[in-house]
């Protein structure tokens, strides 16, 4: 294996291959942290709520779709969208993100690239 290991899942442009190779959404095990990865979290309002229900067993779920950067925490439980390095959707800058797990608990932080 080269570099760390790499979880992914399917979005909504990604091409018919590559939606049968990879899942609609994934729950991972990272350092005692459960992490939820769905490409669309769906509209803005109740949007921290509608995840909870979704992935109930997870501390974070991270998603992608609007490209616009988000980080919300509510009683411990965390959503996270890194925007994107390469279509910055309206926003003043293009930007991604860095998660760290540790002991149970996860950390996200956004960067902005330019």
């Amino acid at each position: 294996m080269i570099g760390p290991p790499i979880a992914a899942v399917h979005g909504n442009v990604d091409s018919p291959e590559l939606r049968r190779r990879l899942p609609a959404e994934l729950t991972l095990e990272v350092e005692g942290a459960t992490i939820g990865l769905v490409h669309d979290a769906g509209p803005r309002r109740g949007r921290l709520e509608r995840l909870a229900r979704r992935f109930p067993h997870a501390d974070a779920v991270v998603f992608g779709h609007s490209h616009i950067p988000l980080h919300e925490e509510r009683d411990g439980f965390r959503i996270f969208n890194p925007g994107s390095p390469t279509d910055r959707r309206r926003q003043p800058r293009h930007t991604m993100g860095l998660g760290t797990a540790h002991d149970g608990t996860v950390a996200f932080d956004i960067v902005a690239l330019d």
